[in-house]
């Protein structure tokens, strides 16, 4: 059961299509993993993506490139009324005041993008309790070889997960 998020909207939390996300990254690697959960709260249809690319320039960079990744998935899934939470507080700050960041800018206007194209776009801040999305963005990152995992059944490296 996913516990009850911060929430920057007036949205309940129960209910609808929840998608947590998380990025991985680490100075001392030359891959970044990104991770992201997603459960419908009103039927517990389940969906989780995992991958690697090269490590970027920043962790905040990984983040929000987490996020574009699971805006991507939810799109080709049809999941238009999403909301995605997060545990670092400045991409939520980034996705709502996009010209306080223009180092993120190209970046940013793909959110926007890919934000227009939802019925229902929301984010939240959710402190440390994106565990699921965590697990699959560290186990992407720690992956020698590339890895791109889309699917509602957990990945075999990681069979402790759902």
């Amino acid at each position: 059961m996913l516990c009850p998020p911060l929430t920057t909207s007036g949205e309940s939390p129960r209910t609808g299509d929840i998608c947590q996300i998380d990025g991985a990254w680490k100075e001392t690697e030359s891959r970044a993993g990104l991770g992201w959960f997603y459960l419908n709260m009103n039927t517990q249809e389940k969906l989780m993506g995992t991958r690697n690319l090269r490590r970027g320039i920043s962790p905040l960079q990984t983040e929000l490139e987490a996020l574009i990744w699971a805006m991507h998935c939810m799109l080709r899934h049809n999941k238009l009324l999403t909301r995605f939470e997060t545990d670092c507080s400045d991409v939520v700050k980034m996705v709502s005041t996009p010209e306080e960041w223009p180092a993120f800018a190209i970046l940013l206007d793909e959110v926007d993008r890919c934000k227009r194209r939802f019925t229902s776009f929301s984010i939240a801040h959710i402190p440390r309790k994106n565990t699921k999305a965590d697990k699959l963005a560290r186990s992407a990152r720690a992956l020698p070889t590339d890895v791109y995992y889309v699917n509602s059944v957990s990945p075999t490296w990681i069979p402790e997960l759902v």
